[in-house]
């Protein structure tokens, strides 16, 4: 369950730790009862939980100290337990078909008079059952009444009953959509915005664009990182001048909290250039690399293997390597209308965007930490602008994608391929 919902973005990756019990009635139950000679060590279970396994966990393994604690049937009412007694122990708690049964319901009662004193915020209960008797077997209804009465604000909770299950096979469906419950707000996605950083003109605001659920996304303009009590961050934002925006999408688990920053500045138009002397519109030039790098380099003092025009028959998956190579495009673009332009760029591995000699978009090394679509929004005139491409990729995949947004499609918010008739390039330099 954890592999699948993992490896399809629903929850992070997480270690998993089995505990197998030599004996699960002293272990997992927190009353001693005559019928039981063994049971009542829930206690000393607990204290090895957290004074053992889980320190020793997070010192060997990559952990990040976000801890959910599952368990069936004793297990369940062990984990109820470990929620009433060590809150701060674990920020989520599965209880799968809990025993609340035992010792003439002790643990409703123990739920009764601590639960309302949970000091603790932003922990997480999960609570399974089997629809019909199997819930009043196991006296669950009984602590759905008193989670509706009892819980504090700062515990999120949920009990479901699964129709036509048995006591063991609960199990599955239990860790499934409790491992779901238990990370609410998270995504593999990312958060970021459009455009993510910009020269904004005085007096001539810009829309930053979520295109993703704004839920529980935060927003401040001073570089601080939102809290739940920020500004909320909507599909359209409007920023009238120079900031840097930090969204951040907060989730009930810190450790999955998500936050992306962007830089704008106030300025003047960027001046245009002459246009070069044979330039001529159709494609702008690119220059193809092999070599083995884990960042950009100097391609000024490396020879190009291969070298042509981004006309209509160009296409990135031509280039003679899949692996291994780098490529340069430069040229003019002409801008035909004066105002905001917005310029996308996507990629793997590392990748650069100069425009006149402004360095606009910088993400260079393996497997850049780029958000999918890098943009930067920037006010032009009407004329030829210099542009320079730098791209590498190490391993499998040739993918680079240039786009951008003119003022007359900027409302759209739909990026398209600039047009080859708005693409200078020096007409001779195949090879």
């Amino acid at each position: 369950m954890e592999q699948l919902l993992a490896e399809e973005g629903r929850i992070p990756q997480c270690i998993l730790v089995g505990v197998l019990n030599t004996n699960r009635d002293r272990d997992l139950l927190p009353t001693h009862e005559e019928s039981n000679p063994t049971s009542g060590g829930a206690d000393h279970f607990l204290n090895f939980l957290k004074n053992e396994l889980v320190p020793y966990v997070h010192k060997t393994y990559p952990s990040d100290g976000d801890n959910t604690l599952f368990g069936h049937s004793f297990g369940g009412l062990f984990v109820t337990y470990a929620l009433l007694n060590e809150p701060r122990l674990f920020e989520s708690y599965i209880a799968a078909d809990p025993s609340y049964w035992w010792d003439n319901n002790v643990m409703l009662k123990m739920v009764r008079q601590q639960l309302p004193d949970l000091a603790v915020p932003g922990r997480i209960l999960y609570v399974t059952g089997r629809e019909g008797s199997g819930m009043t077997d196991m006296r669950i209804p009984q602590m759905d009444s008193l989670l509706k009465k009892y819980a504090p604000a700062g515990l999120t909770w949920k009990l479901t009953a699964y129709e036509d299950e048995t006591h063991g096979t609960v199990r599955l469906k239990s860790a499934y959509d409790g491992l779901k419950f238990s990370y609410p707000d998270y995504s593999a996605s990312g958060i970021f915005f459009h455009p993510m950083n910009g020269t904004l003109l005085k007096g001539r605001p810009i829309s930053l664009w979520y295109f993703a659920d704004t839920k529980n996304v935060k927003y401040t303009r001073d570089g601080t990182k939102p809290t739940g009590a920020s500004a909320a961050f909507k599909e359209d934002n409007i920023l009238t001048g120079a900031a840097k925006v930090t969204i951040g999408r907060i989730s009930l688990r810190p450790s999955c909290d998500e936050f992306f920053s962007g830089n704008f500045e106030t300025g003047d138009y960027l001046p245009p250039a002459k246009p070069g002397h044979k330039m001529k519109p159709g494609g702008f030039n690119y220059a193809y690399y092999e070599g083995q790098w884990n960042k950009l380099p100097d391609f000024r003092t490396l020879m190009p293997v291969k070298t042509g025009r981004t006309d209509s028959v160009f296409n990135m998956e031509q280039m003679p390597w899949k692996i291994n190579f780098g490529v340069v495009i430069s040229g003019q673009l002409k801008i035909t209308e004066d105002g905001y332009y917005l310029f996308g760029l996507d990629a793997v591995d590392g990748f650069r965007f100069y425009l006149g000699d402004q360095l606009l978009i910088d993400y260079d090394g393996l497997l850049s930490n780029a958000p999918p679509g890098s943009s930067y929004i920037i006010p032009l005139k009407k004329g030829f602008y210099a542009i320079r491409e730098e791209y590498f990729r190490k391993e499998s995949g040739r993918k680079l994608d240039f786009e951008y947004l003119t003022p007359g499609t900027m409302a759209a918010k739909k990026t398209t391929l600039i047009p080859l008739s708005l693409q200078y390039g020096l007409p001779d330099l195949r090879r």
